[in-house]
């Protein structure tokens, strides 16, 4: 399994106020909705792109589109929910799949 490490300093920032104890829960789900879009912005990072021509007020430009298919976003039930709506922000026209798993209490193994 690939692993990034989003060491952003604003990253971190709001994962420790996220964190800390003292935390309200209005002000916990508002950390958590940034950091997801913080971390999408990071998980996108090589999405596939095709060139496309555009018109811009000064002329013809050269720029990019998401390539097809649509990127697919699948949140982990229940605790992935919570970040869905982070990730629909920066991508709005993805596709959306769920995906329920249970953790063994004894041996800590997650199954679908």
């Amino acid at each position: 399994m690939r692993v990034h490490v989003a060491d952003h300093p604003l990253v971190a920032h709001k994962l420790t106020a996220l964190r800390d104890e003292g935390t309200d829960s209005p002000t916990f789900r508002r950390l958590a909705d940034e950091l997801v879009t913080l971390l999408a912005y990071e998980a996108t990072r090589d999405v596939r792109v095709v060139p496309i021509r555009v018109r811009t007020p000064v002329g013809p430009a050269t720029g990019v589109r998401l390539s097809s298919p649509k990127p697919l976003v699948v949140p982990i039930l229940r605790a992935g929910l919570g970040m869905l709506e982070g990730m629909m922000r920066l991508l709005p026209t993805a596709e959306v799949g769920f995906l329920g798993m249970v953790r063994d209490e004894t041996t800590l193994t997650a199954t679908t």
